[in-house]
């Protein structure tokens, strides 16, 4: 029996995780769900977003599955997501982007895999508000040892690029593109403007390719790169970013394959590894039974593998593509307009699975 750390998260966090349970327990595989919870909820009652016996509990069970945490926008606390991954050194972010028949989209045969770098570059947290004395200390720093000046009302992030981080991150793409049959990763980034940060990231991710002649390998831009997705997704692989281009890409690549409802994601270290859906909260939603559970079921396949669980994770799948593909019993955001039967609710979906994986 597995102990999983499981976190329903805010909004319609619970009622996703709910379904998500469903479905794997349908499989017959035994998970013992250590139930934490986190986010916005538990902010307002104990001043802290993220307790550390949620922490305690992931540290334990080395795996946990999280539903949707609400991040204040300028204001309020920092994000849970970004604290997990830094505080348990989840530095692989993956999300697999792969189209289903039957899936709202105009592209076919997208099967994506976005690897980004989860706890350096902007997203490292390093800020300095504007109007402070020390935000002024460091203006007069830069402009003292550059000779670049920078506005005084200005705010200020700083941009962290590592050798260790690159490498490690670069080489996870290659271990993922070959222990998963994959024929080319692409790194991306902005090394023609930003040549000490995304500069090293182009350097290192080279000379890790070097190691894995099996594997194609090349770099794009990444403005360059959003307009090849665009353009011709069936082109790319695996492709492996810094944290904040890994970030937006992830979200574009999800737009291919018919939206974030349909986008697992990932994020693993060499201790520990957390599963999520990449869509967030939506609280207005909440309680309604209204959303589509795919994404947090999709992720669900990624930890049945990671675990081993190849079988039943194969099951969830095929279950799923089923179920879109049909097109009966999917919520209304993956409904055709053509077909005349009402949509279905999120246990609705949980359970058309079930009864698929139990046949």
């Amino acid at each position: 029996m597995y102990s999983i750390t499981l976190i329903p998260g805010d909004g319609i966090g619970p009622e996703i995780a709910e379904a998500m349970v469903k479905v794997v327990e349908a499989t017959g595989v035994e998970i013992k769900w250590d139930i934490q919870n986190a986010g916005e909820e538990v902010y307002l009652k104990e001043g802290n977003p993220l307790p550390e016996r949620v922490l305690d509990s992931i540290k334990r069970n080395k795996i946990a599955i999280k539903g949707p945490i609400t991040t204040p926008v300028g204001t309020g606390f920092r994000s849970v997501n970004v604290t997990l991954r830094q505080t348990l050194d989840l530095y692989a972010c993956v999300r697999p982007c792969k189209s289903f028949k039957g899936a709202k989209t105009k592209y076919e045969n997208v099967d994506l895999v976005i690897v980004r770098e989860n706890t350096e570059d902007l997203y490292a947290g390093v800020e300095f508000k504007k109007g402070q004395q020390e935000t002024l200390d460091l203006i007069n720093f830069i402009t003292s040892k550059s000779g670049k000046k920078i506005r005084e009302d200005s705010g200020i992030s700083i941009k962290p690029i590592s050798v260790f981080g690159t490498e490690r991150i670069v080489r996870f793409a290659f271990e993922y593109a070959r222990k998963n049959g994959r024929k080319k990763v692409t790194a991306v980034h902005k090394a023609n403007i930003m040549k000490y940060t995304d500069g090293l990231f182009l350097e290192v991710a080279r000379q890790v390719a070097n190691q894995y002649p099996d594997i194609e390998f090349e770099d794009k831009i990444v403005d360059n790169m959003c307009m090849q997705l665009v353009q011709k997704p069936e082109l790319y692989d695996v492709l492996v970013l810094p944290n904040l281009y890994g970030d937006i890409i992830s979200d574009l690549a999800a737009g291919l394959i018919g939206g974030l409802g349909l986008a697992p994601g990932a994020n693993i270290g060499d201790e520990y590894a957390v599963f999520e859906p990449t869509h967030g909260s939506a609280p207005k939603y909440k309680g309604l039974n209204k959303v589509n559970p795919f994404a947090i079921i999709l992720s669900a396949v990624m930890m049945l593998r990671y675990l081993g669980e190849f079988n039943a994770a194969g099951k969830i799948e095929n279950a799923v593509a089923k179920v879109i593909e049909e097109g009966k019993y999917v919520t209304y955001d993956l409904k055709s307009q053509d077909d005349p039967t009402p949509p279905v609710g999120t246990q609705d979906v949980a359970e058309e699975l079930v009864r698929i994986i139990q046949r």
